[in-house]
């Protein structure tokens, strides 16, 4: 078990990454001074079904008397619709302030269980137990809790650091390939951001990782989690260092937005988002070609799509689900227009720019406030 503390004074807490940790989620809940009595663990269907049954056990066999909430599996359930029924079901379960909600899936489980942990009776503990590739090397870390809106991606939220984090590697081993594929984005932008030589490493191991490896797991997840809580220790509410972690996102969060939530995977949009911004990279922040081609090619090497949707283009909603594995689309003048919109939406925006984050070599970030026209310009 790899084991380590993200350092946020009063709010620090402990990391743990490794096999088989799901039962031993009660015993480490109790190590980390949780209090066993009430608790609700807040799920998805589909890990519900897989891993619901053992993290309850573990927990009871602890002393915690759990409430299991389970929402339906998706992006859709990252909404304030969701989010009321959340609320209902914890006052059912009769909460008290010395409740602990436990998050157990995907980001979009942690994104909104730690939501309701940080609103209701202003404020409970919340332990993140990440079930997918994406919520285990990243959002699962770092304090951000949420819900979308129809306009834009996580525009309601609130910064609510977990008491505990439980990363279970073999929960991977059951996650459908793309869904486990995607997750691979965000270790890749670790690399880009501010680990060059994770790029070689990933380089050399893909097949195993693909292969889903526990070893190599383990190790993904725990590096890409050690560099997240580094950066996250040095700014925890994103003033400076921590836009860095935006890398891709910012084009990638409008993809999802104007694509409609689930027609692409988070993982999915941000690798496209990646791959446009290595190209802003190469006009504003001197990225080298060879670089440039490098990281593209590891992207691709790990199954993910790279090109922006089809309807971008002008194409019409079939030829943008076909080229999309199957997922729907509209047409592209409908698209452009939403992606703009998100895009103008996005949270880091700068009067008529917006801030974005761009690499002048791999392993090293940095922002330049770039124009609306100028990002859409080059993305036509």
């Amino acid at each position: 078990m790899d084991s380590f503390r993200v350092e946020l004074g009063a709010h620090a807490h402990p990391v743990h990454v490794g096999t088989g940790l799901l039962d031993r989620l009660g015993e480490l809940a109790q190590a980390a001074g949780l209090t066993p009595g009430r608790a609700a663990l807040i799920t998805d269907a589909n890990v519900a079904r897989l891993y619901g049954v053992r993290a309850v056990a573990s927990l009871a066999a602890a002393g915690f008397a759990v409430a299991t909430i389970e929402v339906p599996a998706g992006e859709a359930s990252k909404s304030l619709a969701t989010l009321e029924r959340v609320y209902d079901r914890l006052a059912a379960a009769s909460l008290e302030r010395a409740s602990a909600i436990f998050a157990l899936g995907g980001g979009v489980v942690g994104d909104l269980a730690g939501f309701a942990a940080a609103t209701y009776l202003r404020g409970l503990a919340v332990v993140q137990v990440p079930t997918t590739m994406t919520a285990q090397v990243d959002s699962a870390l770092g304090g951000k809790t949420g819900v979308n809106l129809h306009a834009a991606k996580n525009l309601v939220g609130a910064f609510h650091q977990p008491r505990l984090i439980v990363a279970d590697v073999n929960t991977l081993l059951t996650l459908p390939e793309r869904e486990f594929r995607e997750g691979l984005a965000e270790v890749i932008k670790y690399g880009a951001i501010m680990d060059a030589p994770m790029i070689t490493a990933l380089e050399t191991a893909m097949p195993a990782i693909l292969a889903r490896d526990p070893e190599q797991l383990a190790r993904i997840v725990g590096r890409s989690l050690r560099h997240k809580a580094a950066v996250v220790a040095s700014d925890e509410r994103e003033g400076g260092l921590r836009k860095i972690l935006n890398f891709g996102h910012t084009i990638g969060h409008a993809i999802e937005a104007s694509a409609g939530y689930g027609s692409y995977f988070h993982g999915e949009a941000v690798a496209i988002g990646m791959v446009a911004a290595v190209g802003l990279s190469r006009a504003h922040a001197g990225l080298s070609a060879a670089d440039a081609d490098r990281l593209t090619r590891l992207i691709e090497a790990a199954g993910l799509p790279t090109q922006m949707p089809p309807a971008w283009r002008g194409q019409n909603a079939a030829d943008q689900g076909a080229a999309a594995g199957g997922r729907g689309g509209h047409s592209g003048r409908a698209f452009e227009k939403d992606f703009e919109r998100a895009l103008k939406l996005d949270k880091k925006r700068a009067g008529e720019g917006i801030e974005f984050v761009l690499i002048d070599r791999l392993g090293h970030a940095l922002t330049r406030t770039l124009a609306f026209a100028e990002i859409v310009s080059y993305l036509a």
